[in-house]
């Protein structure tokens, strides 16, 4: 398939992710894949910051291009991390004469058969959430074509993982609010269920649920799951309130 046409193909299969569900790995990995087959790379790797806010491997087009990612993490130097950190492109044209940047990672980098490296960051607005690394065989300064490409392969999927960061927030707020309004309808059948046997209102009833659930260090709900199940005895409650 003839480069254009690979590159269209790639931007339609990442655009694909944004309106279907994805597995966020087998994205990134199509991502590094498309980098070699594209724009003539040796190897490309991606990194996303994690929920802690360290970097983490996440795809790579090669088992050597994943060794090399983990030891830029654990020497904490290299051209991804930097590229998150700044937010903007770094480049090494020739990695022998790196070594003042990056001591241990450009003769990592050497050893493994690469001889230059262009970093890009994955950002939107401002945030920064990763970085692209492409790494060459050769000496010199990737395309301004190449670079541009890569940019914006790099900018789509990180719409794709943002929006679905965002899906899955979305869905955790839902079940959070789908579980308080569950639990809210479980205690007020349990508050009916205390009024009627303790002769009491609705106002006392719910004050006994509360007592019960403080003193015994309970919570609510789950007083109430007991009071209709019968696992907590309806005598047992208290009906005034805790001291």
């Amino acid at each position: 398939m003839p480069r254009e046409a690979m590159l269209a193909r790639t931007f339609v299969d990442l655009a694909d992710t944004l309106v279907a569900d994805f597995d966020v790995v087998e994205l990134l990995t199509l991502l590094t894949d498309r980098c070699v087959e594209v724009l003539d790379v040796g190897a490309a790797g991606l990194m996303l910051v994690a929920p802690e806010g360290g970097l983490r491997v996440m795809a790579s087009s090669s088992e050597a291009m994943r060794v090399l990612e983990l030891f830029e993490l654990q020497a904490q130097e290299g051209p991804c991390l930097d590229a998150f950190r700044t937010g903007l492109p770094v480049v090494a044209q020739d990695l022998s004469t790196a070594s003042g940047r990056w001591p241990r990672f450009a003769a990592e980098a050497l050893g493994a058969g690469f001889q230059s490296v262009q970093a890009l960051p994955m950002r939107l607005r401002g945030a920064v959430i990763g970085a692209l690394n492409l790494f060459h065989v050769d000496r010199g300064e990737m395309r301004q074509a190449d670079i541009d490409a890569a940019q914006a392969l790099a900018d789509v999927a990180t719409i794709a993982v943002l929006q679905h960061r965002a899906a899955l927030e979305a869905q955790v707020l839902n079940e959070q609010l789908n579980h308080a309004l569950n639990s809210r309808i479980v205690i007020e059948q349990a508050k009916g269920m205390v009024a009627e046997r303790r002769e009491l209102d609705m106002e006392e009833a719910f004050t006994a649920l509360r007592s019960y659930s403080r003193n015994h260090s309970l919570r609510l709900a789950d007083v109430a799951r007991g009071v209709i199940d019968g696992t907590v005895a309806v005598p047992e409650l208290d009906s005034a309130p805790p001291a």
